[in-house]
């Protein structure tokens, strides 16, 4: 199993907005973290300018599947994104 770092570029005014959105972009995070694939998640702070979501799996599939169908991409809150493999070297 690898990780894979799902590393969104968040909209300036993205705490503002969010709020319309917030409730199904957690219930998709719940949906995956059920599943397995997204072990955890989060924006970053001071400045709120990026989020970070490790995934898990034998591929990028479940985080490619997340930016889909995620409503802060669908709705312009995320100005850009990347999936990264990440190698775990202590922890997890």
């Amino acid at each position: 199993m690898n990780h894979y770092l799902l590393i969104y570029t968040v909209a300036p005014d993205y705490l503002e907005r969010r709020g319309a959105y917030r409730e199904e972009h957690l219930a998709l995070a719940r949906e995956h973290q059920q599943h397995g694939n997204l072990q955890m998640g989060g924006a970053l702070a001071e400045p709120a300018d990026r989020a970070v979501l490790v995934f898990r799996g034998d591929s990028p599939a479940a985080a490619e599947a997340f930016v889909r169908a995620d409503p802060y991409v669908k709705n312009g809150l995320v100005l850009s994104w990347e999936i990264r493999k990440w190698n775990v070297v202590v922890g997890g």
